[in-house]
């Protein structure tokens, strides 16, 4: 089926929804040429939203909300991944792929390492990540966005806001996610993982955030480049609650 994300201003009177984002009109119009009577389904990062089109304009899309669902997408667990910048189209894949799996908020990391530069273009890319996570959230029938956060630096983050932060290290032996899990009394309800740049977190950014409770572990023998890892431990992660 068709999918659409909204806000709840698109809501009307709890049986309409108002579908005016230009993007989503255009698909709708253009790429699927949707009719009247044609069913449409909605999210609002709450609740999915089974419509039928009873409105076709050139500024709106109205929906008849015909069935109201619970959220039954989401995973148990709320996952934040600080990803450090890497090059465009692999921070396209990371975000595509995260939002895909469930991560609930994505925080772009400017570390030491990190050879990305955004400048005044940092507005427009997050944007940009925005959109790829929008449309996959649609594609994957995701329910809840994923919140794109701005870009920060590794000492800007609130850790305490986590039970568990995990951090992939390359040069950790012989400590597995399944022995992290194995020492935690209760079952997490908040997790952070940091994945690091290309060139890997230096001595003093490892020190840093073992000095915040992050907890460092192996992802095997093989270096695994940035955007592998991150989809690798987010998976990974996911699937323990689902």
């Amino acid at each position: 089926m068709i999918s659409v994300v909204i806000g709840k201003k698109d809501i009307k009177n709890n049986n309409y929804i108002e579908i005016t984002d230009k993007m989503d009109i255009n698909h709708l119009k253009n790429v699927f040429r949707v009719k009247i009577g044609d069913k449409v389904r909605a999210v609002d990062s709450e609740k999915e939203y089974l419509g039928e089109i009873s409105l076709i304009e050139k500024k709106v899309i109205g929906l008849i909300i015909i069935k109201i669902n619970e959220d039954t997408y989401s995973p148990k667990v709320i996952l934040d991944m600080g990803i450090c910048l890497i090059k465009n189209e692999k921070m396209d894949l990371i975000i595509q792929k995260l939002t895909e799996i469930g991560i609930n908020k994505i925080i772009p990391i400017n570390s030491r390492r990190v050879v990305v530069k955004l400048g005044e273009k940092e507005e427009k890319k997050i944007e940009k990540w925005k959109t790829i996570s929008k449309e996959a959230l649609k594609q994957c029938q995701g329910i809840k966005e994923v919140f794109i956060d701005k870009i920060t630096n590794l000492s800007e983050i609130e850790y305490s806001l986590y039970d568990l932060v995990i951090v992939p290290y390359e040069k950790k032996e012989k400590v597995y996610l399944k022995e992290i899990w194995k020492k935690v009394s209760l079952p997490p309800e908040k997790i952070l993982v940091i994945i690091g740049p290309e060139g890997g977190f230096d001595n003093e950014e490892v020190d840093f955030l073992k000095g915040v409770g992050a907890k460092t572990i192996s992802l095997g023998k093989r270096i695994l480049r940035t955007e592998t890892s991150a989809i690798v431990v987010g998976g990974i992660i996911i699937n323990e609650f689902i």
